[in-house]
């Protein structure tokens, strides 16, 4: 047998205490939106320092002005090997509403599904039932000498409010976590038995913007349509955002936007993604957007500019008859390509600006965005993992976009120079973000099962 085969045999042996593990790690409630959680964080972070230890890693945990950080590294069985950075989060979502759960969020159990048994717990797939595959991988390949690779872990505990503490982390720390590669596990498989590698994330900026009028709200009988109405100016102008064909009409929009690669076409072509289904699952019919464009397309390598939020005037029940001093919306972005963050922004606040009638001012509190990300289809590293992907499933792993954005691989890219390998095992159905999250236990052995595999792979 060769060193992969005897990992993967260690990884099958020991399925049972790996589960066991992982309840663990799930029973800490690490709910890092919540002050009354901040002291489980903490216990979540020691508790992997501790993990990590047991399996060889020099590990510790680092204080940042919100959630520690978690870093551990762990050298290779050979000299010449790559090094990669593992990145994965401990902190979860709050459980709520608890009364929807069938079974206390952070007391774990297995359920069983139509897939076989599940695991059902807060954090089960996002993240810590994905973090704990990678860790099971270097657990296998402790007991035949060590990883193939030179690893470096990064977990934070604050994914989930949005990374504050991140940014400055990564720059202080820059020359200890470059590596040849990073490797996330914040994504999700095709199908239940299609493996994925997700290599394109669109970027994200958001905008708020908000209209006054009057210098107070006003009775609309007796200022009605002789003073000028915020909430008017601002959906007229938000009306204006996109074209009849769905385009979205700021100027420059589509700067640095590119068509798809024909290879990368034809391979989402041939996944023969369900737009009904998909749209039917949240009651709706007909697909919205771009005309001309595919709706793969639409999710995974068009850029949109939606209108997130509204609010003015009296929002309460029943009917109050008043003319409001002030409107406002959040409107968000979501880039691919080349789109540069800083330009949608200024592009969208000229528009708004430009179309203001007399007495109506603008006024925009905006939030630093991030790039899109694409890894390209050449890439040698996404190469061996989709070839040891195949290995573990049977089938060839889709290459897909994700529609959503990760800021994180952003800043890998940016400040680190180092390409993303998006490798997870999440499926649509995990309600992550829900009640009743949970993780497929083919997903927890195999995505471990992988990892070995794509190790191997990335060091042969």
């Amino acid at each position: 047998m060769t060193m992969i085969d005897d990992t993967l045999a260690a990884i099958d042996a020991d399925a049972g205490p790996a589960l066991d593990r992982l309840f663990d790690f799930l029973r800490i409630p690490s709910v890092s939106a919540s002050p009354a959680h901040f002291a489980d964080c903490d216990r979540a972070a020691d508790w992997l320092v501790a993990e990590l230890g047991a399996i060889g890693f020099e590990a510790a945990k680092h204080p940042t002005e919100g959630r520690p950080m978690v870093v551990g590294r762990i050298k290779a069985a050979r000299r010449d090997s790559p090094h990669v950075l593992f990145y994965g989060h401990y902190d979860v979502q709050p459980p709520d509403p608890l009364d929807l759960w069938r079974s206390p969020p952070f007391e774990p159990k297995l359920e069983q599904g139509a897939r076989g048994e599940r695991i059902v717990a807060r954090g089960a797939s996002d993240d810590k039932g994905q973090l704990m595959t990678f860790l099971e991988a270097c657990r296998a390949f402790q007991k035949f000498g060590g990883p193939p690779c030179a690893i470096t872990v990064l977990f934070e505990g604050e994914e989930e409010t949005g990374s504050p503490s991140l940014p400055a982390f990564l720059a202080a720390n820059a020359k200890g976590l470059k590596a040849d590669v990073a490797l996330v596990c914040d994504t999700g498989m095709w199908n239940p038995t299609t493996p994925a590698i997700t290599t394109t994330l669109r970027g994200m900026v958001a905008d708020e913007v908000t209209l006054t009028g009057a210098n107070r709200d006003l009775h609309s009988g007796i200022y009605g349509s002789l003073a000028v109405n915020p909430i008017h100016v601002l959906t007229r102008i938000l009306g204006a955002l996109h074209d009849a064909n769905g385009a979205v009409a700021l100027p420059g929009f589509y700067d640095g936007v590119e068509e798809l690669p024909e290879e990368i076409r034809e391979q989402w072509a041939g996944l023969e993604f369900d737009s009904a289904a998909f749209l039917g699952d949240v009651g709706l019919t007909t697909p919205a957007g771009e005309r001309g464009r595919t709706p793969l397309e639409q999710v995974w390598s068009r850029p949109t500019c939606e209108v997130n939020g509204i609010s003015g005037g009296y929002a309460g029940e029943g009917i109050k008859t008043v003319l409001p001093a002030k409107a406002s919306a959040k409107v968000s972005f979501r880039l691919v390509g080349k789109q540069n963050p800083e330009r949608i922004v200024q592009s969208f606040r000229a528009f708004v600006t430009s179309r203001l009638p007399p007495d109506v001012k603008a006024a925009f509190v905006g939030q630093p965005g991030s790039p899109a990300i694409t890894l390209p289809i050449r890439n040698e590293a996404l190469r061996r993992a989709r070839r040891a992907l195949e290995a573990e499933w049977g089938k060839p792993a889709a290459l897909v976009g994700c529609g959503g954005s990760i800021p994180i691989v952003g800043a890998f890219k940016r400040d680190l120079n180092m390409d993303s390998l998006l490798v997870g095992f999440a499926l649509d159905d995990d309600a992550m973000h829900s009640p009743n999250e949970k993780y497929e236990r083919s997903s927890f052995h195999k995505g471990a099962r992988s990892w070995a595999r794509i190790l191997a792979a990335l060091a042969a």
